[in-house]
């Protein structure tokens, strides 16, 4: 078993380009005009064209691009964080907290262009002491 990560953007390209400047993913394929995958590591990122303004639950929720919150986001694990920060805010990211530091963790949180919250995170293994 494993977990699939798909993200909603209103257009693929930019995201696409997002994505790979600020954790370093690499664009394994396109699918089709509304799907791009990408690999990050031996993990899989899947962007799906949704766009702004489009309904996005069947009771008429709308997508927005702008932040917005939710209860669910997506960890990126890297080397070090302190050059993965540096990376992100090159790309677009806008950065949201200070480091935390937590059991033997170093994360730092942002939102990407389309309003999504994600965070770097630096293990001191290959999980949360």
């Amino acid at each position: 078993m494993r977990v699939l990560v798909n993200i909603d953007v209103p257009e693929l390209a930019p995201a696409v380009e997002f994505y790979e400047a600020a954790i370093g993913a690499k664009l394994a394929r396109l699918l089709d005009d509304d799907v791009a995958e990408l690999e990050y590591g031996a993990s899989l990122l899947y962007l799906l064209r949704k766009p702004a303004g489009s309904q996005a639950t069947p009771d008429g929720g709308a997508r927005q691009e702008g932040r917005h919150w939710t209860p669910v986001h997506v960890d990126f694990v890297v080397a070090d964080v302190d050059a993965a920060v540096e990376r992100a805010l090159a790309a677009g990211a806008k950065r949201e907290s200070d480091r935390i530091d937590w059991r033997g963790s170093k994360c730092v949180t942002f939102s990407d262009p389309f309003g999504h919250g994600f965070c770097l995170i630096e293990l001191s293994g290959d999980r949360y002491e």
